[in-house]
């Protein structure tokens, strides 16, 4: 089984490196669909390309689907601590995962990476429209929680080269990862500036049961409301009659 897997993976990175004939870089994944049913615990990727010339540096970026959220800061008032202050940061990623062939600082200078929002103190957010001062402060705790739920990984993956031209990087998406479309990009670098860059899509989707009650949930918020309401009563009822016959 493992010498199949690396014949296709052989061949497939021969039509990769055809393509990169026309082009500085060309990257697929191995899927471009994850499926999120019940019992997922998470999912590994392969992204795999070439790249066309002389040896260079491959960063890989993948952002998730963006969302809202809002960052608070407890602070003790009378002896008690409670949200007094929060902030709400506008397109955030879901998830951001980021995988080179060195070290950032090896590759290329922080403004070069700030540039293309490479590297989590990079990453491109919609700051709150006038707010300063503690603004630092705020992205950072929204970092960190990040990090901590794992969706933000705080160790650099690996790229692989294979040879001056092909390349390769595994990716992880824990079990909490959120649905929606992602953003893979692949960046080529050369003396510390990026030559090209190519964008693969992929999506993360629930699928099976699950998907049909997240989507009904969503639909028909009130209705689930009811529903679950009902429920939970009725397995109250029935713990409660289990346990007076026994």
């Amino acid at each position: 089984m493992r010498l199949g897997l690396r014949i296709l993976f052989a061949i497939m990175l021969l039509g990769v490196a055809r393509q990169a004939l026309a082009q500085a870089v060309v990257a697929d994944l191995s899927d471009h669909l994850i499926a999120v049913t019940t019992g997922f615990d998470g999912a590994e990727l392969l992204l795999f390309g070439a790249i066309e010339g002389e040896a260079a540096d491959v960063i890989v970026v993948v952002r998730g689907p963006t969302e809202d959220i809002v960052v608070r800061r407890k602070e003790r008032i009378g002896g008690i601590w409670i949200n007094n202050h929060k902030l709400v940061f506008g397109g955030v990623p879901a998830f951001y995962h980021l995988a080179s062939t060195r070290s950032l600082d090896a590759v290329a200078s922080d403004r070069a990476l700030a540039r293309h929002g490479i590297g989590v103190g990079h990453i491109r957010i919609n700051n709150p429209v006038g707010e300063n001062g503690d603004l630092s402060t705020f992205r950072e705790a929204l970092i960190r929680n990040k990090q901590r739920l794992g969706l933000y990984p705080e160790s650099t993956g690996q790229v692989t080269l294979l040879g001056n031209r092909l390349f390769r990087s595994d990716i992880f998406f824990p079990s909490n990862v959120p649905t929606g479309i992602y953003d893979v990009t692949v960046y080529l670098l050369r003396n510390g500036k990026v030559i090209n860059a190519q964008t693969t899509p992929l999506v993360v989707s629930k699928i099976g049961m699950g998907a049909r009650v997240f989507a009904f949930a969503h639909r028909h918020s009130a209705l689930y409301g009811v529903a679950a309401i009902a429920m939970a009563l009725f397995a109250g009822w029935f713990a409660g009659a289990v346990a007076k016959r026994t």
